[in-house]
């Protein structure tokens, strides 16, 4: 099968690893559904182009290894059920390249011409269906929370969502297509690298051509795939566009929070709940965080206990785009964060050639014996984070980024490396801005003015701290639009005249 043997012939040790995990996702699916309940949902772009060509090796694979008769090399393409969601707001080389490509491959093609949802509940009416293969990776604004088996969302018709993609990045899907050497949506040469409806997506102001400045180059040029969705710009300001597109129908304070970005930070030590060692990165990274427009929900400190590590990330992962995990990386009987990310995912532990071979060449003769323990790592999930400025790559599991500074120097080293690493996720949101208030005036006093200004102004955090009981009172308002951070401000001081200065900080 040409597809499983360009990728064995290719020398990309990571494209090995990931499409055999892949096809690992679509073999067990074909195993615990019956053939005639599983649908793929395509739509012409090139994730689930991806996802197209890793069912026809998977089940050519899982034909093989069933030995049911067929001759091998009669098996090409997968017939299974496909399903093409139409939208007049698609591109019409999407169109063509769908309709094209289901011909060339004999897919069972169902189209659909309603919402996604709408369309699933007939679907699901009409005919069984118990799984469903979609091109979901995990840097998609949907992705979070999502496992490479995942049943539907509450109120949405029940099925099994199957993403044997989902820990690929955008480098990973160009590596397949180009070592595959399959067709893909011509748009994607022309310099769009996310494609969604005529209305919102534009090229990759990244990809264009500074020669000219009119033509762009092909999308898989991009060189930092966190930009992937950077041409996701709206064309125009027609009022349809910004509430049936952009918005989904909500009102400017709601898309403001749709598009904002959270992180839940983990310190994992008993040294700090034993109040032996006072704890930075925890304080720093918030900092940090806040500083390129994110806002953290919540920030813990677990003892060193595999079960402590798993529930904390369990409930983090499944709420916020991006969790921060600090220490119990090492070869100590207390280094259990690795086994507790593993055991939160519903992974095992297994070896990491590449990541041992850094190991290595780090610690020389001196890694030896159970040292080795130290490249065991999440199954499946694992993302290595390379940078020239760190002697180890860091570690990614899906949305989770352990980091291994001991120091505040080196969490420095590691933040600015994570910002110039094309995977890790993290991606610069419109910043936040802040005004601090002070006064002598009792909380008491303020109190009902400032619960009245948290309802006006919802998209504007509003809190207060003092610096001492008998010193004044620091009202902080903060948000990402600075007209309404000073409206709230200008609020509160025109209520109390005179009673409230400009505070420097919020120290």
């Amino acid at each position: 099968m040409e597809i499983d043997r360009a990728v064995r012939e290719s020398s990309d040790r990571r494209l090995r690893t990931k499409y055999d995990n892949a096809v690992y996702v679509v073999q067990r699916a074909f195993a615990l559904y019956p053939f005639e309940e599983v649908a793929f949902s395509f739509n012409g772009g090139k994730d689930s182009t991806v996802l197209l060509h890793l069912l026809r090796a998977g089940y050519y694979l899982h034909e093989s290894s069933s030995g049911g008769g067929v001759e091998m090399n009669t098996i090409q393409n997968c017939p299974v059920r496909t399903i093409y969601f139409e939208s007049p707001c698609a591109f019409p080389e999407i169109n063509s390249f769908t309709y094209e490509t289901v011909s060339t491959y004999g897919l069972p093609l169902e189209t659909i011409h309603s919402d996604f949802k709408s369309g699933l509940e007939g679907l699901l009416k009409e005919r069984p269906t118990k799984a469903i293969f979609i091109g979901t990776r995990i840097g998609d604004p949907n992705a979070v929370g999502q496992e490479q088996f995942s049943p539907s969302s509450p109120g949405w018709p029940p099925f099994m969502r199957v993403n044997p993609i989902l820990d690929w990045s955008y480098r990973d899907v160009w590596s397949f297509l180009l070592t595959c050497k399959v067709k893909y949506c011509s748009l994607y040469d022309q310099g769009y690298t996310s494609i969604g409806s005529i209305y919102d997506t534009v090229p990759n102001a990244l990809l264009s051509d500074s020669s000219t400045g009119k033509s762009f180059r092909p999308a898989y040029m991009l060189s930092d795939g966190r930009l992937e969705r950077a041409g996701r710009t709206k064309k125009t300001n027609h009022k349809t566009d910004i509430t049936s597109v952009s918005s989904n129908g909500t009102n400017n304070t709601e898309a403001e929070k749709a598009i904002s970005c959270s992180a839940s930070v983990i310190v994992v030590g008993d040294e700090i709940l034993f109040g032996t060692v006072k704890d930075k990165f925890g304080a720093a990274l918030c900092k940090k965080l806040h500083a390129i427009g994110w806002r953290v929900s919540h920030l813990a400190a677990v003892c060193n206990e595999i079960d402590s590590v798993a529930e904390e990330v369990e409930r983090c992962k499944s709420t916020d785009d991006m969790v921060f995990l600090f220490g119990g990386l090492g070869p100590l009987h207390s280094d259990i964060s690795l086994a507790g990310v593993a055991k939160a995912f519903g992974v095992r532990l297994a070896p990491d050639e590449e990541f041992e071979e850094y190991l290595s060449q780090l610690i020389g003769d001196n890694y030896t014996g159970d040292r080795n323990e130290m490249a065991l790592l999440p199954e499946g999930i694992t993302e290595l984070l390379h940078h020239k400025m760190l002697p180890l790559p860091l570690i990614k599991c899906k949305n989770v980024i352990i980091l291994a500074a001991t120091n505040l120097d080196e969490l420095e080293t590691e933040w600015g490396c994570l910002l110039d690493t094309q995977d890790s996720g993290l991606v610069t949101a419109k910043p936040f801005v802040s005004k601090h208030l002070s006064t002598s005036l009792l909380d008491v006093k303020i109190a009902p003015v400032v619960a009245k200004l948290c309802i006006e102004f919802s998209d504007v955090y509003i809190g207060s701290h003092r610096i001492s009981r008998s010193g004044p009172l620091v009202v902080s308002f903060i948000g990402k639009d600075n007209q309404r951070v000073e409206a709230a401000a200008e609020k509160l001081t025109s209520s109390f005249e005179g009673q409230f200065s400009q505070a420097d900080s919020c120290k």
